[in-house]
């Protein structure tokens, strides 16, 4: 009877588990803003956590001017290899990125008034950009409508005001379809109000929908991205080094400034803004830096250098260019990048001038610092060598003078130097002062 029983219950587990396996899984992705390395960065996320819950299908809600092309490229090229059905559902605009990523999905879906096309690349300013850009968004926007059987000539339409397809689009205008022209010119699958609407013309009725957050490491990722943020790690980067000279050994400035370079670099490699060059520069800056304080002497060349690699490499990080391309770095983005660098550099100086006279009083300071006063009236005197004062003694010079060099007095040697003139051996000097560790002579 007991085996009967287990019998059953293993079947009545596997009736059930079948049952909810044969439920559809719905993953929703939402990208509402500029496509740039954060929504690449989102949607790469959100493609991997689809094939995690083994998803049935994507949907993809968009609403956007465009962006980045590169950026729009790596999404287009992720969504063309991902081997789940992905849908598009433009909720009002899907313009130039936006296009693009739009047409590489299998099916598109449009809410009602929303609109898809325009996308001519243009830099931040407005103005179009030049024409290697144009070619190759024609050329993307062709080959990825021919790889899901829609009308190549229209997608690169969008991009080309020059190509003429009568009646819609007029040599001159960039082409742009409404919800309703899209359907027509086979661009989109239906007008739609809700993934409710899209699932139920994909012929599924029963399904589970789950949508795509970014987790807490993520969203922590993207609060050190925030250029207030940014500022203060250049401050500890920068304040920690300093401090670390000052008080060599004690370790926590250095370790706080190496952990403030991580989270300064990690994530915006991460979103793709930081390159491997790009931390490699700030590397060699702080290389040559190094070398000009505790190798090569004074300020120079390489000091210089250091100074142009890392406050460079700070900047850089944080801008989208391609190999110092900034056409598609506006204004406001250069602006914002050289003030949070500035800001955190003279914030990092303020806090060394006033930080400095703390660390005079600082017990770790206490520990290593010398605070006996070696006085003359105690018996110190840096004029060790002598028992007596030999000022008025007269010698003769043991090697040349120039102006520092050696004499002999009485069968001793002493160190000695001249007011600044040059004296050859075997020349009879006297001795005019004995202070210090050396002896000041005039020739005879």
């Amino acid at each position: 009877m007991k085996k009967v029983f287990s019998l059953l219950s293993i079947l009545v587990s596997i009736l059930l588990f079948s049952q909810e396996k044969e439920k559809p899984l719905v993953l929703h992705l939402k990208i509402g803003d500029v496509i740039d390395p954060r929504t690449n960065r989102y949607s790469e996320l959100g493609l991997e956590k689809a094939l995690e819950l083994d998803a049935d299908y994507v949907i993809l809600e968009l609403d956007t001017y465009g962006g980045a092309l590169n950026d729009a490229d790596d999404i287009r090229t992720r969504i063309l290899n991902f081997d789940r059905p992905i849908y598009t559902f433009i909720n009002k605009d899907a313009a130039s990125a936006g296009a693009l990523i739009s047409i590489a999905c299998d099916s598109i879906y449009m809410a009602k008034g929303s609109s898809i096309g325009a996308a001519t690349v243009v830099t931040q300013d407005g103005d179009a950009a030049p024409d290697k850009y144009q070619s190759y968004m024609r050329s993307i926007m062709r080959s990825t409508a021919e790889a899901k059987g829609r009308d190549p000539r229209m997608a690169e339409a969008m991009v080309d005001e020059d190509i003429d397809l009568d009646s819609i689009a007029t040599e001159g205008k960039i082409l742009t379809l409404s919800t309703s022209e899209a359907i027509k010119y086979g661009f989109c699958e239906a007008e739609v109000s809700s993934i409710d609407d899209i699932m139920k013309r994909s012929g599924v009725e029963d399904y589970t929908v789950e949508e795509f957050n970014l987790g807490v490491s993520e969203k922590i990722i993207s609060l050190f991205l925030n250029p207030f943020v940014s500022g203060i790690l250049i401050l500890i980067i920068v304040g920690g080094i300093y401090f670390e000279l000052q008080t060599p050994g004690v370790g926590f400035p250095i370790l706080a400034s190496i952990v403030a370079v991580i989270l300064y670099f990690v994530p915006n490699y991460l979103n793709g803004l930081a390159e491997n060059w790009e931390i490699i520069l700030f590397v060699v800056g702080i290389i040559l830096i190094a070398l000009e304080v505790f190798v090569i002497p004074g300020f120079g060349v390489a000091g210089v250098l250091g100074l142009i690699c890392t406050i460079g490499s700070l900047v850089l990080v944080m801008l989208n260019n391609d190999m110092f391309d900034f056409s598609f770095v506006g204004g406001d983005q250069l602006f914002i990048s050289f003030a949070t660098v500035i800001a955190g550099l003279l914030g990092a100086m303020i806090v060394m001038f006033l930080g400095g006279a703390r660390l005079l009083n600082s017990n770790v300071f206490q520990r290593v610092a010398l605070h006996d006063v070696q006085s003359k009236e105690e018996g110190f005197t840096s004029t060790f060598y002598k028992k007596k004062s030999l000022i008025g003694q007269k010698g003769k010079t043991y090697t040349r003078l120039r102006p520092s060099g050696k004499i002999e007095i009485d069968g001793e040697i002493y160190d000695a130097f001249t007011r600044g003139n040059f004296v050859d051996e075997g020349i009879n000097v006297e001795v005019i002062s004995d202070e210090g560790t050396s002896l000041k002579v005039k020739e005879v």
